[in-house]
């Protein structure tokens, strides 16, 4: 099913179901008094409308946000490694030549071993870290004669570490789930106690208020559901692919 088809599901489920409690009520509840409760009903809908939509607001551009940081993490990882190549080419053989084997094994690793696993939010494990411990060895023990190879030595170091820290950064982000149960907990109860509040509103006939109570659900499951699929940046709506590395491969000509 799409993502556009799921959302559509969800949008119009909770549209329903909103308009359904809300003909029920005024079918079967009883009208007396409900217009005298406008005042003191709308100050509290006022209330929790506002601090629904603060919660909303804030997981939603955190998650924006960290869909993001794991694009450009996932690119400054990738160049970072190509960079390791070029820096080593400067020094003598054979240390270019293992180096570029050994990335292209990683980059393979990760595209073909780890995104899958990443896209379905699990642990990842594999050959990934100890690659790029042979990596790092090839780089120590490279020699190194003069000035400008000590300084491309250096800087394929400092790149390397780079790369530890952009992978360590990319597996959190994949395996650790971007709303906890409380958080999402907060979210549902908040939407359902806003959708329930206009029914205790008097004055509106039975249609526009229908339309009201089932366009404000539909509203808030739009949102939840954006949530929901910005959880995991390399799965759902988000769905950050391997491109960057990719064009690592490309880079070190091991494509």
């Amino acid at each position: 099913m799409s993502i556009y088809l799921q959302g559509l599901v969800w949008v119009l489920g909770a549209s329903v179901a909103a308009a359904l409690v809300g003909y029920l009520v005024r079918r079967l509840g009883q009208d007396e008094g409900r217009p005298s409760n406008n005042d003191a009903a709308g100050q509290v809908f006022t209330i929790v409308s506002g601090l629904q939509a603060v919660v909303l607001a804030f997981v939603l551009v955190t998650l924006f946000d960290a869909v993001t940081d794991a694009r450009d993490g996932s690119y400054r990882e990738a160049q970072g490694l190509a960079a390791v190549a070029w820096a080593v080419d400067s020094l003598p053989e054979p240390a270019g030549d293992q180096v570029r084997e050994l990335g292209a094994a990683y980059l393979h690793t990760v595209i073909d071993q780890e995104w899958p696993v990443m896209q379905s939010g699990g642990e990842v494990t594999g050959p990934g870290w100890a690659q790029l411990d042979r990596i790092r060895e090839v780089v120590l023990n490279a020699g190194a004669d003069g000035e400008f190879e000590e300084d491309r030595k250096t800087e394929a170091s400092t790149q390397l570490g780079q790369v530890y820290e952009e992978r360590h950064e990319r597996l959190t982000r994949a395996f650790d789930r971007g709303v906890v149960a409380v958080v999402w907990f907060v979210l549902i109860a908040g939407s359902v106690v806003c959708v329930l509040l206009p029914n205790l509103f008097g004055g509106t006939r039975l249609f526009p208020h229908i339309v009201l109570v089932s366009t404000l659900a539909g509203a808030l499951a739009l949102l939840l559901f954006a949530i929901f699929q910005l959880q995991n940046p390399f799965s759902g709506g988000s769905r950050i692919g391997p491109e960057a590395f990719r064009w690592a491969l490309e880079r070190l000509g091991r494509s």
